[in-house]
């Protein structure tokens, strides 16, 4: 006789993600597990004298949502920091201000951190530089991040306590924007926010558990139950932090947490006393880049550092946002497939953000699984729109012909670059429309239900997951999302409002609106 449920959810449209049964109308939990999937009759003849039914009223549930690439911690800290972000400011007096209230609260010689500008998006349509940051905070130390995580700029103050000046020399891959006249950085850095950040004061414990509390609930407010933290350069002191964070239940969500390669032999002793589903080791990454004219890093220590990492059984994440490091990567991936094959290895292509065809085979036939992020289309495509060159323009974020060739195709937000509501990731796969009604590459659009498979089923997949989440299957982890409607059924452009009504993590509900 089957144990009676824990939970039961009925009267549902149940879109299960799972091939051999599709949709159902009621779900059964017992423990942390799913136990029945079918109709409402057939699960509710399983409730005992203690089971927790929920009448969903016609209301769809899908698989918790997981986010494949995104930064916990970072973006923890953004939740402290001043909000720099196009919702908040328009311009590069707007973001003074912010900046002089924050002071204002502030004691002096203490840190600002603000966070989220993107030129684009303001009046001037420039970067700010360390004279704007001065006038708004002269006596206190200021860093302001760019939304994209790969800019940021400090004030005077800030450099002279980083000892920032004309004599000091970039870090590799890293870039000063500097006065023409005198050399003197202008306090615009490109690819240096982790070189500012290890020599800035960390943030408090008190201050770092208040941000992840924040992160947590706004995570699971929208229906994510896992998150692969993608941070190149998380090593043993991160891990030991989010040991912390689960045992203290602080950070609810299933964590997949990847290391840089420098972590590469200390990862091996990295261990949790947890259950093995709630914190794992995820891939190593590997960051690509060309701020500086060339590819960072050059293409023979790229092969070598692949084909290490490959070799020793581990899955590979190189973050590709360009054509040429897109190029680069698959290079390195080739020549490991060569010298040492390997099937089932799912290395992983973060964001590639342009794919042209000849590429887009080339990633087909190494098996490489694409972790891209369908709602930079939503808040930046109107920037693309009059920024990216016409010969990259028509191969942006071509999700519909990377999914027609074949390729695993898993979607995140990359916050705090962007939200992380995965329903605006959805809306913004399946209508290719920015915020502001512009339309890119419309053919580029995928189904409401393919999209739906990229932030679960296909997310649980690039994490080797797929056999305990990612579809609503009797036997998986019981992480579940109940919303006011499916997104299969209403007009796409109305996905990005469908609200979650309640998350369900491990069997128990975490969270109900």
């Amino acid at each position: 006789m089957s144990r009676a449920a824990d939970l039961i959810l009925h009267n549902a449209n149940v879109i299960t993600l799972d091939e051999s049964r599709p949709q159902a109308r009621a779900v059964a939990v017992a423990g942390n597990r799913i136990t029945a999937v079918g109709t409402d009759s057939e699960v509710l003849s399983l409730r005992g004298p203690k089971t927790e039914a929920i009448d969903c009223h016609g209301g769809a549930v899908v698989p918790g949502f997981n986010d494949a690439h995104c930064h916990p911690i970072a973006l923890a800290a953004s939740m402290l920091a001043v909000d720099c972000g196009p919702g908040a400011v328009r311009s590069i007096a707007d973001i003074q201000q912010a900046i002089r209230q924050r002071a204002s609260q502030t004691p002096k010689g203490h840190w600002i951190r603000a966070t989220g500008y993107n030129e684009f998006y303001l009046t001037e349509r420039r970067h700010p530089n360390r004279r704007d940051l001065d006038a708004a905070a002269p006596e206190h130390p200021v860093k302001l991040s760019h939304r994209s995580g790969h800019a940021c700029v400090l004030n005077s103050r800030a450099m002279e306590m980083l000892h920032i000046s004309a004599e000091t020399e970039e870090p590799e891959g890293g870039m000063m924007e500097r006065d023409l006249d005198t050399g003197e950085p202008n306090g615009l850095l490109f690819e240096m926010n982790t070189y500012v950040d290890a020599r800035m004061p960390p943030l408090t414990e008190e201050e770092l558990e208040g941000g992840i509390r924040l992160a947590n609930d706004a995570f699971l407010a929208n229906g994510i139950t896992s998150l692969q933290d993608a941070t190149w350069n998380n090593s043993a002191g991160r891990w030991h932090l989010f040991c912390r964070l689960k045992q203290r239940r602080l950070l609810l969500p299933r964590l997949s947490v990847m290391t840089g390669a420098d972590a590469l032999e200390e990862r091996r002793s990295f261990s949790y006393g947890g259950a093995a589903d709630d914190l794992r080791l995820g891939a190593i990454k590997v960051v690509l880049q060309t701020a500086t004219g060339s590819l960072s890093p050059p293409q023979p220590e790229l092969d070598q550092l692949a084909l290490k990492v490959h070799r020793a059984g581990l899955q590979l994440a190189f973050h590709v946002d360009e054509r040429e490091t897109l190029e680069a990567a698959l290079t390195a991936l080739e020549r490991c497939l060569r010298e040492s094959p390997q099937p089932n290895h799912r290395h992983r292509l973060e964001h590639c953000s342009v794919s042209p065809p000849h590429l887009t085979q080339r990633i087909k036939k190494t098996g490489a699984v694409v972790v891209t992020q369908p709602p930079f289309l939503h808040y930046s495509g109107e920037r693309y729109l009059a920024t990216v060159p016409p010969d990259d323009l028509q191969w942006l974020y071509a999700i519909g012909s990377l999914k027609a060739s074949g390729i695993t195709v898993a979607a995140s937000s990359d916050a705090p670059v962007v939200p992380f509501n995965p329903l605006v990731g959805i809306c913004a796969a399946v209508t290719r429309q920015a915020a502001s009604g512009q339309v890119l590459l419309p053919h580029e659009s995928i189904s409401a239900l393919e999209a739906l498979r990229s932030y679960t089923i296909d997310a649980a997949y690039a994490a080797f997951e797929e056999n305990a989440k990612g579809s609503i299957s009797p036997g998986k982890l019981a992480d579940l999302v109940v919303l006011s409607d499916a997104p299969t059924a209403v007009p796409p452009e109305h996905i990005k409002d469908i609200q979650v009504l309640a998350t369900i993590l491990d069997g128990k509900v975490v969270w109900q609106r």
